[in-house]
């Protein structure tokens, strides 16, 4: 692809002027913060709602249709999305490629925050409802506080997966909407630059100092506790 001369910064400097690279990247990261927000939202109500079900076999059922997008191939799921789009006669673009990263990040914020709804004492809302919390109030201060942690893990999760995604993002984009994973692709057929060698690293480095810091707060906290 490249003939070795040594250390350069040339082709960083290459990265910051290709319009189409920079324009994927910021679809990419859009799409993936804004999916995986939305999905949190969404997966936490349904999460509570499956985990508050008193019918057993309904709650099984909605369960079993959770996990169809987590086993299924992506290619299934992207094929399925698209023929949905095509028989509501929806445009393709943003919003199909939107709305179809919601749809496949949904159950996994749900399986992150089913199990830390199920650590919960079962009467934790009664109990604060007897000393006079509302409904409402006690769903915000005392249920998502206890299930932080698994709604956290699941917009992580979320957004790995849509910052990931291929299948799913090819058969749902259209024109002048695309992400990194689709540019390089399309890359591969032009051939490929050392530009997409420097992207990796600028994300590489990203996620490294984001994981430094992370633990470095998680070892802060526990040592503040001990």
């Amino acid at each position: 692809m490249a003939k070795w001369n040594g250390f350069s910064l040339r082709w960083y400097e290459e990265l910051f002027q290709n319009e189409r690279i920079l324009d994927a990247l910021y679809y990419t990261v859009f799409i993936a913060i804004v999916a995986s927000l939305i999905a949190a939202v969404i997966g936490t109500i349904t999460a509570i709602g499956i985990h508050k079900m008193r019918h057993g076999k309904l709650r099984g059922l909605l369960l079993n249709v959770n996990y169809l997008p987590v086993l299924n191939p992506d290619i299934v799921t992207g094929v399925a999305l698209m023929s949905l789009y095509v028989f509501v006669n929806m445009e393709f673009g943003f919003t199909t490629m939107l709305i179809s990263h919601i749809v496949f990040d949904i159950p996994y914020v749900i399986l992150s925050v089913l199990p830390k709804l199920k650590q919960l004492p079962a009467n934790i809302e009664d109990a604060a409802m007897d000393l006079g919390a509302t409904p409402w109030y006690a769903l915000r201060k005392v249920v998502l506080p206890q299930i932080k942690p698994g709604i956290i893990s699941g917009i992580l999760i979320a957004f790995t997966m849509s910052i990931d995604d291929f299948v799913i993002s090819f058969f749902t984009t259209g024109n002048g909407v695309t992400n990194l994973a689709i540019e390089v692709y399309s890359m591969t057929r032009r051939g490929l630059t050392p530009e997409i060698n420097a992207l990796s690293t600028l994300m590489f480095g990203a996620v490294l100092i984001l994981l430094l810091l992370s633990n470095i707060t998680a070892n802060k906290k526990a040592t503040h506790k001990g």
